[in-house]
């Protein structure tokens, strides 16, 4: 071969490998969640968030190796942000339920029972509420955390029991079994409010240290908390907004712009089929709750409104204590309620209202 052709070639070569999109950066990436994929959110991490990243950066002079650290293997449930200061991975799924005090804007629909029973309206809500309430997405930020996106939630609670319930005289001196801020949402009732999560609500009512439980169909179901507390009242205390996608700020900073705008982007696709999948379980869990022998009935709505109206005004309490801070909390109240108004979703008690 000639020298010229020779030179040609090497040419051709050198610019075929430098072209863009054909020798991509690959970066490493670990994604972490706490609970295994079982749980609806970190499937949909893998299946739709992940898979959705790497469609983005097709044809970009970048891509991403990703490792999948679930179910305790890299962090335990609630250990997900150590896990992203340490740097052992740099992106995750954090529940803002689980961090009241560090993330404590974050959870508005827990103090403020009786909202609405559309998870999409709560979670798009709260979601939003990210970019018109700065304070909001700094507290991520304040935790070297950036806020994806991708909301994601628990449905509709309910309340379980061993007993039938048609008012909420039915409460009075029964022991009630709720995760951690729920427990408010017995104050005043007659009820005591006994706190447990879910790897305990069994074997406490089976044992009789509660007579029933605040619970969510899809982990009702699961646990087959029928079983032993088979009065099922839908009261509609509202769906929950309890964390979303984030990643190590300090790494996303340093990603150029198309891996940034690609990960901030993936967590619309996963918000929408998170939503998608929620819907098919719970209507699953109904059903599987009935054929489990569960009599499942619904709280009328003035005892609806009764129960609201006899809690003291905690979400008021919340908003104030954490103004006292430095915090928006009356801000985050107002806006949540006005969106729900704006909405149009039936409350029996406004509590942004003093």
């Amino acid at each position: 071969m000639s020298f010229a052709k020779t030179l040609a070639s090497c040419t051709l070569a050198a610019a075929t490998l430098c072209a863009p999109g054909l020798r991509a950066e690959e970066l490493d990436v670990t994604a972490v969640a706490g609970h295994p994929p079982v749980f609806l959110w970190v499937k949909t991490l893998s299946e739709s968030y992940i898979p959705a990243v790497n469609a983005a950066l097709e044809g970009t002079d970048f891509s991403i190796s990703w490792t999948e650290a679930y179910g305790g293997t890299l962090a335990k449930v609630g250990g997900e942000m150590e896990a992203m200061e340490d740097g052992l991975a740099q992106v995750g799924i954090v529940s803002s339920l689980f961090e009241p005090s560090l993330l404590s804007l974050q959870n508005v629909s827990y103090v403020t029972p009786f909202g609405s029973p559309d998870v999409d309206l709560v979670l798009s809500t709260v979601d939003g509420m990210h970019d018109e309430i700065p304070a909001m997405r700094k507290l991520w930020e304040d935790l070297d955390l950036e806020y994806l996106g991708g909301g994601f939630g628990l449905e509709d609670y309910l309340l379980m029991t061993t007993f039938p319930v048609e008012s909420l005289a039915d409460l009075e001196g029964r022991k009630i079994n709720a995760p951690g801020p729920a427990v408010n949402w017995l104050k005043d009732t007659g009820a005591v409010g006994v706190s447990g999560n879910l790897t305990t609500y069994y074997n406490d009512i089976q044992s009789g240290v509660a007579e029933g439980v605040i619970v969510f169909p899809t982990a009702a179901a699961a646990a087959k908390l029928f079983e032993v507390a088979p009065y099922v009242t839908r009261v509609h205390f509202g769906a929950q907004f309890a964390g979303g996608i984030v990643a190590k700020k300090s790494w996303f900073d340093e990603q150029d712009p198309v891996v940034q705008d690609a990960l901030h982007a993936a967590a619309e696709t996963f918000a929408a089929d998170y939503r998608t999948g929620l819907e098919t379980r719970v209507t699953a869990a109904f059903k599987a709750m009935e054929e489990g022998g569960a009599k499942i009935t619904e709280l009328s709505e003035d005892e609806r409104s009764n129960w609201a109206n006899t809690l003291p005004n905690i979400a008021m309490d919340w908003a104030k204590d954490l103004d006292g801070k430095g915090l928006p909390g009356t801000v985050v109240l107002t806006t949540y309620m006005t969106h729900l108004k704006e909405a149009g979703v039936a409350l029996p008690r406004d509590w942004s209202a003093e």
